[in-house]
């Protein structure tokens, strides 16, 4: 039989407030545990939670981005659960009234193929503690500091039919936030994470197959590796004769394969009722116009301008606009070198990538500045340098070494350009070489690589290549 696979993700995204959502705790990572968790945080008698405005600022801000719909009127829900990083028993969530609903993001699977995929809801809602179960002697020890920090849970359609898409899909919505500034994305403490609803069914069947959640997934490659695992997993269940139940699964990475955690738990079980201490979120136009005007470039029309304005392929496009960092980079890098685009692009995605992914570094800690890249490629288009120079030059700009112009003058790294002394040296490379010209003279034109080689070695590199190849033509022809 063929199966069809349906995937649907739950991304939490933690809002990047200085403040947690209904507190002035601070959220920010790696402090001492239980040293961020104030009164309210801990739900004790008598304190009553503050809605943050930041985090309906900032919600309103993807829903812009994403072509939703921005709810008038929300409303905060308690969320009932018993678990030991729950200190109130209940979770301040959004259940019926969300603050976003109804929207789209388009995902490209290649260069010619591009799916959009629906976006249910996106709600906002605080975080639980941490249970922490290392060094604790068969003992569980709790961490609060996390309990009370905003998340905006993105709930998409179930739209996806593979884990390719669900990554292109992840992957969009990772970059969005980052370029809004809404999240710092960062996988690694937890900000943006990733629970997973798959299920299987009979390709032309329309009712959808049993699903199961896989939980709180910190990683793309992870997440890929979970929802194929699964896929061959109940494909293997119901080939056999036996029945995918609903359930909550955790994903092992170490194994590569998921297991049960729990029953998966439905709405009611959780017995959603409107928080009685927060008032409805009420936005007005004139918020969302306020907020409409801060938004930054988004990365779909700033990759279609990149394409436009400076001539790139939408794959090039694509990859320097991946994050907001890149992209400013690379405009200021286009704008220092005189407006050489493709040159430009070629370099930011080629040579300084490898020196930063080899330096294990972000485009923001980069030693050569945009700016000092754009004077460097403004030297290759003048003719002042050649671009195999130019690696040689690249390399003293990363050691911080000085200029562009500064590193040419101090190691004389200027290009050869005058004629009469590359006449010199061609007229010498071919006296020394009559074997190899009486060759070419008679048909092997490969041999031409040779002479531009000998020449390119007599002047250690600095000769201008296309003058060589044109009077090295005329000469040896002579």
């Amino acid at each position: 039989m063929d199966w069809e696979t349906v995937i649907g993700l739950e991304i939490h995204a933690q809002l990047a407030t200085r403040s947690k959502i209904f507190s002035g705790a601070s959220t920010r990572y790696g402090a001492e545990p239980n040293t961020q968790a104030c009164a309210v945080d801990l739900g004790l008698p008598g304190v009553l939670p503050v809605l943050n405005e930041e985090v309906v600022r900032m919600a309103v801000k993807f829903g812009l981005a994403t072509h939703s719909t921005v709810a008038p009127r929300s409303v905060f829900a308690r969320k009932n659960y018993f678990y030991p990083d729950l200190p109130k028993g209940y979770q301040i969530s959004q259940y019926e009234l969300p603050i976003v609903h109804d929207g789209y993001l388009d995902i490209e699977l290649d260069e010619d193929t591009v799916k959009r995929i629906g976006i249910t809801r996106a709600h906002l809602e605080e975080d639980a503690g941490k249970s922490l179960h290392e060094d604790f002697h068969g003992m569980t020890g709790i961490d609060l500091n996390r309990a009370g920090t905003p998340l905006l849970e993105i709930v998409s359609e179930p739209d996806m039919r593979s884990a390719k898409e669900a990554i292109a899909y992840m992957k969009k919505i990772h970059s969005l936030v980052r370029y809004l500034g809404i999240c710092d994305g960062n996988m690694q403490e937890g900000s943006f994470r990733c629970d997973a609803n798959v299920s299987v069914r009979p390709k032309g069947q329309e009712a959808f197959g049993t699903r199961t959640e896989l939980k709180n997934i910190n990683s793309f490659r992870f997440v890929e590796q979970a929802i194929n695992y699964e896929v061959e997993r109940q494909i293997a269940v119901l080939e056999s004769g036996g029945t995918v139940v609903q359930e909550t699964r955790l994903f092992d990475a170490d194994r590569h394969e998921t297991r049960p955690m729990r029953t998966k738990e439905e709405a009611n079980d959780y017995r959603y009722f409107p928080d009685p201490d927060l008032l409805p979120v009420e936005i007005d136009q004139a918020f969302i116009a306020e907020v409409t005007l801060s938004l930054p470039e988004l990365p779909d029309v700033k990759k279609q301008r990149f394409m436009d304005d400076f001539g790139l392929s939408a794959y090039d496009a694509g990859v320097l606009t991946a994050t907001r960092e890149l992209g400013d980079y690379f405009e200021t890098v286009v704008e220092s070198s005189g407006g050489q685009g493709k040159l430009s692009a070629n370099w930011v995605m080629g040579e300084l990538s490898g020196a930063l992914n080899k330096a294990g570094l972000e485009i923001d800690a980069s030693p050569v500045s945009a700016g000092a890249l754009g004077g460097m490629l403004r030297r290759i288009e003048d003719g002042t340098i050649s671009g195999k120079i130019a690696k040689q030059v690249f390399e003293a700009l990363w050691a911080g070494e000085g200029t562009a112009d500064e590193i040419i003058e101090s190691q004389g790294l200027k290009q050869i350009t005058d004629s009469s002394a590359i006449e010199g040296i061609i007229r010498e490379v071919l006296e020394n070489s009559p074997t190899q010209v009486e060759q070419y003279r008679n048909g092997q034109e490969k041999v031409f690589g040779y002479f531009v080689g000998q020449v390119m070695k007599a002047t250690q590199g600095k000769a201008n290549p296309k003058q060589v190849n044109e009077l090295l033509k005329k000469m040896i022809n002579d």
